[in-house]
């Protein structure tokens, strides 16, 4: 590390609790740099990318990509601290494999631990955490989903948070992304793209560049051309445009 003032990222998807850890790490820690707050598993990884942090502060259970899954894809240069609110039999695990991690909730006195620890281990590259990942993501994580399970969305000035398997499908708009559930419309900024990426593809099809749609919740389809049909909801009357490209989808249905 050279003279620069070290940086870190906060990735937690309960923005509560992240906006506490900055503003704690920033009390304790006033050289520390954060350069930005995820608030899930994709923006986490991304933010690291972009910001090339000292550390990342990674909270274990996030949508779209866990904490351990982030840290398994990021930068071998970046040194991680688990947060996380696993019960004390878990938290040995991360003790075993010499892991650095912050328990919810946070106590004073572990942060400065934590950070005196970080401060000494800046001083030299990480180590590979490759194989104690796995066995962190084995002993900890194995009844977890690697999906999304819900989504943070704005619905005029308030925001809400919807569970995933009441979503009918997700339309791509002109700058946001349009949330259709079975209790209204919402909008996210998460891209289409990287939504097919964090749902599980046995439940939510892409069906068109612009679609993605909950297959429980498909009523029928129906062919409107040679390269082209429609789908039929069974809870919601809109009708949704399937393209060539996936077609293929529905010749057992």
């Amino acid at each position: 590390m050279s003279d620069a003032r070290p940086t870190a990222i906060v990735a937690d998807d309960e923005p509560r609790l992240a906006e506490a850890l900055v503003e704690r790490l920033r009390a304790a820690w006033p050289e520390l740099v954060v350069a930005g707050v995820a608030a899930n598993g994709p923006e986490a990884l991304a933010l690291i990318d972009a910001e090339s942090p000292d550390v990342a502060f990674l909270d274990i259970r996030m949508p779209g990509l866990t904490g351990i899954e982030v840290a398994r894809a990021a930068r071998r240069d970046v040194h991680v601290v688990f947060v996380t609110a696993f019960n004390h039999y878990a938290v040995e695990a991360f003790e075993r494999d010499a892991v650095d991690y912050l328990l919810k909730p946070v106590t004073d006195e572990r942060l400065l631990a934590t950070i005196a620890r970080l401060k000494q281990a800046l001083a030299k590259p990480p180590a590979d955490m490759s194989a104690l990942l796995d066995r962190l993501a084995a002993r900890l994580t194995p009844d977890a989903s690697p999906y999304l399970t819900w989504v943070r969305a704005g619905v005029g000035d308030t925001v809400r948070l919807i569970a995933v398997e009441d979503v009918l499908f997700f339309q791509a708009g002109d700058k946001y992304t349009r949330v259709v559930s079975r209790d209204g419309e919402a909008w996210i900024r998460t891209t289409i793209k990287e939504l097919a990426t964090s749902l599980d593809p046995a439940r939510f099809w892409q069906v068109h560049r612009a679609t993605l749609v909950n297959v429980r919740e498909i009523a029928r389809m129906e062919r409107t051309g040679k390269d082209s049909g429609e789908l039929s909801m069974k809870n919601h009357p809109a009708r949704i445009d399937v393209s060539r490209g996936y077609l293929h989808l529905f010749r057992q249905m």
